[in-house]
């Protein structure tokens, strides 16, 4: 065959389009498990991050074996909620984290949610929720730890897949995410969810609010319509958390004024 013949080189090209595409599936298969095992490690790394650990994770040699081990270290239980705040038994929490999208897009009634409580050294125990929303470019979620009042934020984490470098992406970064630490979702018994507000020093006293990302406020809004939304998905569980907490106090102030009644 004439290799300077049209028909030769449709031949080749074809011939070479075949097997670069069996090389690069053969290679897909070989890598998935190795892949999904990164990610896997991923989500892990970004739930400690959310507790406040995990930051040597980069100093250490072996990057996947020590947030396995920190992650089995901290994160003490996870369940999953339905839209009532119920446990769904035998529903695996880390398994949601795929598919946050597709249930926040489902009725309350029909949305089942991930919770994972992590236990720090000093005892502290933090409820981490995850959440998921839109920006300008497209999605970003990331995670929420409350304490264990179930109301005051003790850190956040957040990603996107296309935000703008330098504006609406400066929501991944410390100086974003560190205001949250502190702040509350509740002004008392009243929902609040967190505020995103624009101008510099324009959360300064506020409770309930952060600072927007300069130059990112349609991303910055997407957060706050994210937290408001997906925090309110978590609701039924929140409340019934705050109230079985306030059920001991309420116990405590009866055996008091019984006990000051006795000796009067």
């Amino acid at each position: 065959m004439n290799k300077n013949s049209n028909t030769y080189i449709i031949i080749y090209a074809s011939v070479m389009i075949v097997i670069v595409a069996v090389l690069l599936s053969v290679a897909a298969m070989a890598l998935k498990s190795r892949q999904q095992a990164n990610i896997v490690v991923e989500k892990q790394g970004a739930i400690l991050s959310t507790i406040g650990l995990g930051g040597d994770a980069d100093k250490v040699k072996d990057k996947t074996e020590y947030i396995k081990q920190e992650y089995a270290k901290y994160i003490i239980d996870s369940y999953v909620v339905d839209g009532e705040g119920n446990r769904v038994q035998g529903a695996e929490a880390f398994g949601l984290l795929d598919k946050l999208k597709e249930q926040y897009a489902k009725p309350q009634s029909e949305r089942q949610l991930p919770v994972f409580v992590a236990r720090l050294d000093d005892g502290t125990v933090l409820n981490v929720l995850a959440v998921y929303g839109t920006g300008l470019w497209g999605p970003i979620w990331g995670y929420i730890a409350l304490g264990d009042d179930w109301k005051t934020v003790r850190g956040v984490v957040f990603d996107h897949q296309g935000e703008t470098p330098g504006l609406g992406a400066e929501i991944t970064s410390a100086a974003f995410s560190g205001q949250f630490v502190g702040k509350t979702i509740f002004e008392a018994e009243q929902f609040t969810g967190i505020s995103v507000l624009k101008g510099s020093g324009a959360s300064a006293g506020n409770d309930h609010a952060v600072d927007a990302v300069s130059g990112g406020t349609i991303t910055s809004r997407g957060v706050e319509s994210m937290l408001y939304s997906c925090l309110e998905a978590y609701l039924p569980l929140i409340r019934r958390q705050r109230a079985e907490q306030a059920q001991p106090e309420l116990q405590q102030v009866s055996i008091t004024d019984l006990t000051v009644e006795n000796n009067e």
